[in-house]
């Protein structure tokens, strides 16, 4: 293994459009699910409920987030909804069960998805028995990445000692608090987030996971 890697014990990977390619467009449904609810619940336009989505995305990490802040809404309705999503997209990858299989040590989900959502696409993915346990919105008391809190319950939760611990993720923005605990962090460049990327966070970055996972044995990782 890449030697700069050798210190790892726990992996620990984001679940949408990472684990998955962005072009699978699965998150595309979600985001229209979640507009599909705003509007429903605010009785508003479509244009207005993305607008609120979007707000409170930014503001509170999560739309889920805000509307349980702003509205005070039941967040087993809202996740229940909002991933009821055609999965056909998806379809297993052998190479990353076994470019994951091949790491030594733990291996994690952490999403601000809930669990039986990410149970339904590690399905498809073929990567159910992959991972020992993950650590859903739910388990962070909905307080989403990139909340402190949550970086924090994770490590508590599954006994991570962050300094021997990776972390995989296709949104920059939740990389920092990763970085400062102690991680070592991979971005998961899809083109999707290009605005305040900092360098400073972000240990490795990769377009391609599976891929990367697959040259960290040849030692040809690109790092920043």
């Amino acid at each position: 293994m890449d030697p700069r890697l050798a210190h790892i014990d726990t992996w620990i990977f984001d679940l949408d459009n990472t684990l998955y390619p962005a072009g699978a467009t699965l998150f595309a449904q979600i985001e229209a699910r979640m507009t599909d609810y705003v509007c429903a619940l605010e009785g508003c336009d479509r244009d207005t409920a993305f607008a609120i989505q979007k707000r409170h995305f930014r503001d509170h990490g999560t739309t889920l987030s805000g509307l349980m802040a702003v509205r005070d809404i039941d967040p087993h309705d809202f996740l229940t909804f909002v991933h009821d999503v055609d999965m056909s997209a998806l379809a297993a990858n052998d190479r990353l069960v076994e470019a994951i299989a091949r790491l030594p040590g733990r291996k994690l989900v952490f999403t601000n998805g809930d669990g039986p959502y990410a149970d339904r696409v590690l399905e498809r993915l073929g990567l159910s028995e992959s991972f020992e346990g993950v650590h859903d919105i739910r388990a962070t008391g909905y307080r989403p990445k990139p909340d402190p809190h949550a970086y924090a319950g994770l490590c508590d939760a599954y006994a991570i000692d962050p300094n021997a611990a990776l972390f995989v993720e296709d949104m920059a923005r939740n990389l920092p608090p990763a970085k400062a605990i102690g991680m070592t962090t991979v971005w998961v460049d899809n083109g999707s987030e290009q605005v305040g990327v900092d360098p400073a966070h972000i240990d490795f970055t990769t377009p391609d996971l599976t891929a990367w996972l697959t040259a960290i044995w040849e030692e040809t990782c690109t790092t920043n």
